[in-house]
């Protein structure tokens, strides 16, 4: 029976965003593996190694993560390794060296360049340079954006052959709108008034989701939306920091810090608007789920949001520094239902055009079945 791995720095990445892929493989007959650090049960999954990658690659333990992928890698002869995320990237195919060369197919999915337009001068050269040397080793890069792709052929890496796709897709049957009187539904189970003016995000707190944008913005708008609440979904470093600039800010009784959910097909729906201030993103699933249950977005102007965002038409995009255009945005939005509504149509209409798991899917699956007989082909040649 042929075997897939797939490695990434935790396994929770693919609990989130890659069982359908796994499961269309067991469906082709295939033994699916996944490498990861963590210790969560996975569907669709035959063996599953716990191996201690850290995000940080100056911890010792990537050393040790290495080595163990090497004899998984060596123990296991896969036909396909997929690997996902900075770290997990950067281990598999150095550990999957000696694999390439008995005719083994190693796949790197970029979930967003840390190199890219507005990116600092220390990113370009530490991250740079790394995914230019590690494209040899690669049989394929998979982007999953216009601005990366297009940076990956520019610079013409060295690498077998380079594809764009449409992210990791997004459910469109969970991720969907409720309708007016399911929303009304739905603010009552979790406590909200039917006339709140409800936006919502969900990210984890660091420096570069940029909640504190979000705060700011909401202390702009507060005299004069008074009914706006801030729902903030996720745990993280800098989430002490974000609750005491809303109590600076005057603005605590309007932000409700959610913590970790897995409930955001039901709150998502209940919303008014998405809102999304990262600085760096590739194509973020966020915004997508956003999107596909019916919301209009208001976002800081990146590639990631940039791909998925047309202003005007499902939502708006305004630069970092301006705090003022974003709350602007938002009280246009509050005061238009029916530009709310139009918006939040279209932007579920492309979701479902090109990023739904079902598009998404079909673009993987064409791009594996590929790499499934390219094997057996080149072991044929050799005889």
């Amino acid at each position: 029976m042929p075997k897939i791995l797939y490695c990434a720095t935790v396994d929770y990445h693919f609990s989130a965003f890659h069982l359908p892929y796994m499961k269309w493989f067991k469906e082709q007959g295939w033994e699916v593996h996944v490498a990861a650090a963590g210790k969560m049960t996975l569907p669709f999954t035959d063996r599953k190694f716990n191996i201690p990658i850290q995000r940080s690659p100056f911890k010792p333990d990537n050393l040790t993560a290495y080595r163990e992928l090497k004899t998984i890698i060596h123990e296991n002869d896969y036909q396909i390794i997929h690997c996902h995320t900075p770290l997990g990237g950067v281990l598999t195919r150095l550990a999957a060296r000696e694999a390439r060369k008995r005719g083994t197919k190693v796949l790197y999915t970029a979930h967003g360049f840390h190199f890219c337009k507005g990116s600092s001068a220390v990113n370009w050269a530490v991250y740079y340079p790394i995914e230019r040397f590690l494209s040899r080793y690669t049989d394929c890069l998979i982007t999953i954006n216009d601005e990366d792709y297009l940076l990956a052929t520019k610079h013409n890496f060295n690498v077998g052959e380079i594809k764009q796709i449409h992210g990791v897709g997004v459910d469109t049957e969970r991720f969907k709108p409720a309708g007016l009187k399911g929303k009304e539904e739905l603010r009552k189970i979790y406590g909200y008034d039917p006339e709140a003016f409800l936006m919502f995000y969900a990210a984890e707190f660091n420096k570069n989701k940029n909640q504190q944008h979000l705060l700011k913005m909401l202390a702009m708008i507060k005299d004069e939306l008074p009914e706006a609440c801030l729902l903030l979904a996720g745990e993280g470093s800098s989430l002490e920091e974000c609750r005491k600039l809303a109590e600076q800010l005057g603005i605590s009784g309007m932000v409700d810090f959610l913590g970790l959910r897995k409930d955001i097909d039901q709150l998502l729906p209940m919303c008014d608007v998405s809102v999304a201030s990262s600085f760096r993103e590739g194509l973020p699933v966020n915004v997508m789920e956003a999107m596909a249950s019916g919301l209009p977005v208001a976002a800081i102007d990146n590639r990631g949001h940039k791909e998925l965002i047309q202003p005007n038409k499902n939502g708006f995009l305004t630069d970092k520094d301006n705090v003022e255009l974003f709350a602007n945005k938002i009280l246009l939005l509050a005061k238009n239902k029916e530009l709310r509504n139009n918006l939040g149509t279209n932007g579920r209409t492309l979701i479902k055009s090109k990023y739904s798991v079902h598009r998404v899917l079909e673009e993987k699956a064409q791009l594996y079945t590929k790499f499934m007989t390219s094997r057996e082909a080149s072991q044929w040649e050799a005889r």
